[in-house]
């Protein structure tokens, strides 16, 4: 094998999209696809006006690609999630430089998966290899351009592990996710709550026929009939729950649904709840990988526990019906236990330039880990609203 080299890509278009997807497994999400950081970039909602300046890292050996890792640099924390808003705070209170950032992720997508797209067939010792030449380019990097940390944002759990190896320091945090083990029915799964918890599920599932509302999912099959038109009415559903948001962000804009429902059109989906003939309320779902993930929703005229519905009971049934394993429902929203949707870990790693504030968030780090984990434990313990599934029949 030739010697490696590492380099970066300050656009995702400087990089073919044959060589890149070329890297994707089957437990890819859609959001590592080249297609859909290329709308995130060509519609502008991804740029240095925007706070993400494109810097992907490529490893070569000669003309082969063995790796590529989608990397921007930030002078801010804005739709990243990394809920590190507190530690730029106490930095700057410092006068420890924190921003700009590298991140290793997705943009404004708390969603797992690989940080590192190695090549298939690459044995584990390459694998340790790269990352490590990897993370040495990061540090670098770090030190050229004054960044203050390095982030590497909702990796696998077996990526989170291979950063800390490399120098990173872990955090743990959670999400909520349906985890579907193989329920037969709808009904086999909510009999497993308690008979007052499911009676409570079923008058909110029942609202939506009690006003006149039809819910129905539309996936490619009906979707390519009309991309231009599903792609806005994606927008405008995004935009009208924005719009409603104190602090809501306009972080995509219609250029970007316009060029994701015209190039990567089969992994995307809707949720739409009609009154009247009239859509009232819907979601944009992605679908890959094994798994359905809850992107946006919006709601163009309020009726009772149409969210529910519309964000979770729906495709709570429609993952049970298609056999795919977990539905990620977003970030946030405690509400979801007592619907079925279990905690579940989520993971990031951080490098820190200043060595005061590494050491002092190292320390915080191992504490917020130990608690977490307890926690999760816990809850899976003592406080879950479902019964014990019978795997065996």
């Amino acid at each position: 094998m030739s010697e490696r080299s590492v380099s970066f890509a300050r656009a995702i278009t400087e990089l073919p999209l044959e060589r890149w997807n070329a890297l994707l497994a089957p437990t890819d999400s859609p959001f590592l696809d080249w297609r859909f950081l290329a709308a995130l970039e060509q519609s502008g909602c991804v740029c240095p006006q925007t706070s993400w300046t494109p810097c992907h890292f490529v490893v070569r050996s000669g003309s082969q690609w063995l790796a590529v890792a989608p990397a921007y640099i930030k002078e801010g924390s804005d739709g990243d999630f990394s809920r590190d808003w507190d530690w730029a705070a106490a930095a700057e209170r410092a006068r420890i430089p924190f921003y700009p950032k590298l991140v290793l992720g997705i943009p404004f997508t708390p969603v797992t998966g690989r940080r590192i797209l190695f090549a298939p067939g690459l044995a584990e010792a390459d694998q340790q290899e790269i990352a490590a030449q990897l993370m040495f380019a990061a540090q670098k990097l770090m030190q050229t351009l004054g960044l203050g940390t390095i982030q590497a944002l909702f990796p696998t759990a077996e990526q989170s592990a291979l950063f800390t190896q490399h120098g990173l320091t872990e955090r743990i945090d959670f999400q909520y996710h349906f985890v579907n083990p193989g329920y037969r029915s709808a009904d086999e799964f909510y009999a497993r709550f308690s008979s007052k918890r499911r009676n409570a599920i079923r008058r909110e599932m029942a609202a939506p026929g009690e006003q006149g509302i039809s819910l129905q999912t539309l996936r490619y099959d009906t979707l390519q009939r009309d991309l231009a038109s599903y792609a806005e009415l994606a927008f405008t559903l995004h935009r009208s729950t924005v719009d409603k948001l104190r602090w809501g962000r306009r972080w995509l804009n219609l250029a970007f649904y316009q060029q994701l429902f015209s190039q990567l059109p089969q992994p995307l989906e809707l949720v739409i709840a009609k009154h009247q003939d009239q859509i009232v309320a819907g979601a944009f779902n992605v679908a890959g990988g094994g798994r359905l993930f809850g992107r946006y929703w919006g709601c163009l005229q309020e009726f009772p526990f149409l969210h529910f519905n519309v964000c979770l009971y729906h495709s709570i049934s429609a993952c049970i019906e298609r056999g795919i394993s977990v539905f990620e429902g977003g970030a946030g929203g405690e509400h979801k236990i007592s619907r079925g949707f279990e905690p579940t870990e989520t993971y990031s790693a951080h490098a820190f330039a200043h060595p005061q504030l590494a050491a002092a968030l190292q320390s915080h780090l191992a504490q917020e880990r130990a608690s977490r984990r307890a926690a999760i434990a816990e809850w899976r313990k003592t406080e879950s609203v479902l019964k014990p599934w019978p795997r065996s029949a």
